[in-house]
């Protein structure tokens, strides 16, 4: 694309103002520009959904140093834009972005948009919006502004968001009030709600209190701000309720224009669905709830929606969870000082008896089926214990001197003072994770030389795992089936690998970067598309 004079100026500008800051002073203003060829493209969409003689009253509630604004100078004519309201609440942005657009129709406030006031008439409130809200996460928030944000956006939308939601949440729903109705507005907003249960409230509001056109989803390694590790969405919505028969488009990968895949979605499948980055992601593999949901929606109305979780249905006795209790792996709080290699054994000379096998980081994993030797030990070339004793201190010292003297080794360097550590009593016991058959890998990439973002290990021998593992537990059915025929194992072990990659990133969720994470609960979710398992679900 070609820049304009004052885009040139206004990206130098930027370019100067954030490196007047600091890293951490950006991170806890949330503060992320939005580059001009996304700007851009999100301009270029919104051509497509207004009326072609449509005056445009424009506001961006996040304005920075207005790359919305210069994008929407360039495509649309001054004739079609009637009014420019922006608000930026630090004046070191706003003030430069003041004297940038001084010559043009732009009214910028330095204010707090949270806190300021809508217009009263509809004729003043914009029918266009679009805005990257700052990525400030709840952590950052005071109790007490928190607390407010909640009241304003239950007065203002209907919705009391959690206390979990990050503050483009409050954006959307206070400027609920700023919109005229039909107007539209366009939110760069990470993709996280679509899948937390604290996003469920932001998306009640987008089913529920505007009609939602689009939802598009950047790849995890597109990240849209090179300083923010974020995965981010788009999402286009009409300030209307949503007619009573309506799909929403899930568009995902390459840009808004030309996205790399497209697929309709009707809102009442979107209300029986936990995790919404399933969709857009053409996939003959997928498997889910939301696939019956999908037929249902399309051939029936709402009132005919099959009562899924019926544990004598089908997709309910694939289920993960239904064969399996799902762990995290155990939390030492310090890996390097409870997790040993036989040469730091031999060198302390610490007890055998408060030693046990614990498999390595899956880096360090080479092979996905562990056997054993006949203690139990995994067979690899570099054997690693968990140190881990219930024994009062007192007992330590007058018994077991060896390892007193580690254990003070660990007290010298504040590993007693370690948030976990502190929480145990003695700070040197673990929690209890036995061994598992079958574990599968926490996070992980597509981009790696496996291509897989995630791996199921058959774990034959007595060694435990720490919380980069899920630790798959058989539940009785299964474990009885196990126990009478050990050969199955493989057999379980092989349907676990028929799981999809893309069934298992639907579950779970993704980060900037294209970094994967499973949770025990998302795990428990995904389908096994075997019937070898399906014997053992009762």
């Amino acid at each position: 694309m070609t820049l304009s004079a004052t885009e040139k100026a206004r990206v130098l500008l930027q370019k100067q103002l954030d490196s007047a800051k600091t890293q951490t002073e950006r991170n806890q203003l949330g503060q992320f520009a939005t580059p001009i060829a996304l700007a851009t493209d999100i301009i270029e969409s919104a051509q497509a959904l207004l009326p072609s003689d449509c005056k445009i009253r424009f506001l961006d509630p996040a304005f920075g140093t207005g790359s919305f604004y210069s994008a929407l100078l360039h495509q649309f004519p001054l004739s079609q834009i009637a009014s420019a309201v922006g608000y930026e609440i630090d004046p070191h942005y706003g003030d430069e972005a003041r004297k940038l657009w001084k010559n043009t129709l732009l009214q910028l406030h330095i204010a707090d948009f949270l806190i300021a006031t809508p217009p009263n008439f509809n004729e003043a409130k914009a029918n266009l919006l679009i805005c990257n809200p700052p990525y400030i996460r709840h952590h950052h928030l005071s109790k007490e502004k928190k607390m407010w944000l909640q009241r304003t956006t239950e007065q203002t939308a209907g919705i009391k968001l959690s206390g979990l939601a990050g503050i483009y949440g409050y954006f959307m729903c206070i400027s609920d009030a700023w919109i005229a109705p039909g107007g539209l507005a366009g939110w760069l907003i990470p993709s996280g709600f679509m899948d937390v249960n604290y996003g469920q409230q932001i998306k009640d509001y987008l089913l529920n209190n505007v009609t939602l056109l689009r939802v598009h989803r950047f790849t995890p390694n597109d990240v849209q701000f090179k300083d923010a590790l974020v995965s981010s969405a788009f999402l286009w919505l009409r300030k209307a309720k949503p007619p009573e028969i309506h799909a929403v488009e899930f568009t995902y990968g390459g840009s808004l224009a030309a996205p790399n895949y497209k697929e309709l979605i009707p809102v009442e499948v979107l209300r029986h669905t936990a995790k919404w980055t399933q969709f857009g992601l053409v996939s003959s593999s997928r498997n889910s709830d939301s696939q019956l949901l999908l037929l249902s929606a399309t051939t029936s109305s709402s009132k005919s929606l099959p009562v899924l979780g019926n544990s004598n249905s089908k997709v309910e006795s694939l289920k993960l969870k239904v064969l399996f209790t799902i762990k995290r792996g155990l939390a030492t709080g310090a890996n390097h000082f409870f997790v040993l290699t036989q040469e730091q054994v031999d060198q302390y000379k610490l007890p055998v008896e408060f030693l046990k096998p614990i498999l390595p980081s899956p880096r360090y994993l080479t092979v996905d089926e562990i056997e054993a030797d006949c203690v139990g030990n995994p067979l690899r070339e570099r054997q690693l214990f968990l140190l881990t004793c219930y024994l009062p201190e007192d007992e330590v010292k007058a018994k077991y001197q060896n390892l007193w003297n580690y254990l003070q080794l660990g007290v010298e360097t504040g590993i007693n003072h370690r948030y976990l550590c502190r929480h145990r009593s003695p700070w040197y016991s673990q929690e209890n994770r036995p061994p598992s058959p079958f574990l599968c890998t926490y996070m992980g990439r597509q981009d790696t030389s496996r291509g897989k973002p995630f791996r199921f290990i058959l774990n034959h021998s007595r060694a435990t795992a720490t919380n980069v593992y899920l630790m798959l537990y058989p539940k009785p059915a299964l474990e009885k089936a196990l126990s009478h025929k050990p050969e199955r194992l493989k057999q379980v072990w092989q349907a676990l690998n028929q799981i999809s990659d893309e069934t298992l990133m639907g579950e779970g969720r993704v980060y900037g970067g294209g970094l994967h994470k499973l949770e025990p609960k998302e795990l428990g979710l995904a389908i096994v598309p075997s019937a070898v398992l399906a014997d053992f679900s009762y």
